[in-house]
């Protein structure tokens, strides 16, 4: 079997496991988490609102998340996954400490964390999806990138539609290719780990950061893997 071929079996597992409907342990903890968003101060919620809409905003009108990535065009599949994994653990690394540094100086500092966190995600996506071979000076492709983004950071109840739309892009039409960004922002800011929040306390912000952080850009990794190798494959 080659690479390819199992690469794209592995894609189509993960795709079904997307599908499941999530335990009984997993939807209580999501009734607890909500729970939990709703005593979050809401001096939080307007930072995580402004950064989801700022981030949207400079994804598609600016070049502020590309840089130049060496990129072969004679690479097969998978050197570029090897590249795209290289650059998983880079960015785990920084998000990492990055959420450790943010998070040692408590409340306020800690809350900085989450506008840099997405820019942090957002050059990721921008890099894996230049090895891909996709061309992120295209408008269209830039809104790609942030459907991937949603696919990884969605809740079980929206996952679905936005699965539909990155698994069958190409066969969308320009108008159904748009993003709602007050969506996505109620999304992620719903789906971020609750334990996230103990990032804001000094003391333990800076293990918390530092766990959470490279946890959640592992995450977008393997979404951003996983979703590509369903579009070329």
């Amino acid at each position: 079997m080659t690479y390819e071929e199992t690469a794209k079996k592995e894609a189509l597992r993960w795709s079904k496991s997307l599908d499941k409907r999530v335990s009984v342990i997993q939807r209580t903890s999501k009734r607890f988490q909500t729970s939990i968003n709703e005593k979050i101060p809401d001096r939080v919620h307007g930072v995580v609102t402004e950064s989801v809409r700022s981030m949207v905003e400079i994804a598609l009108t600016s070049s502020e998340y590309i840089r130049p990535i060496e990129v072969d065009s004679s690479w097969t599949f998978e050197q570029r996954e090897e590249k795209v994994r290289e650059l998983i653990k880079q960015y785990k690394r920084t998000a990492s400490f990055e959420g450790a540094g943010t998070g040692l100086g408590g409340f306020w500092l800690g809350l900085a964390d989450f506008p840099l966190l997405l820019s942090i995600k957002m050059k990721f996506l921008f890099d894996a999806a230049q090895i891909y071979g996709l061309n992120v000076h295209s408008y269209q492709e830039r809104v790609y990138v942030l459907h991937v983004f949603m696919l990884a950071f969605s809740s079980d109840e929206a996952r679905g539609g936005v699965k539909e739309k990155v698994l069958n892009w190409e066969e969308l039409s320009v108008s159904e290719k748009n993003v709602d960004w007050k969506t996505l922002q109620i999304e992620y800011r719903d789906t971020l780990d609750f334990v996230k929040l103990f990032q804001l306390l000094p003391g333990i912000g800076a293990v918390v950061g530092y766990v959470a952080n490279g946890r959640l850009l592992g995450q977008l990794g393997e979404t951003t893997i996983q979703s590509c190798r369903l579009r070329f494959l």
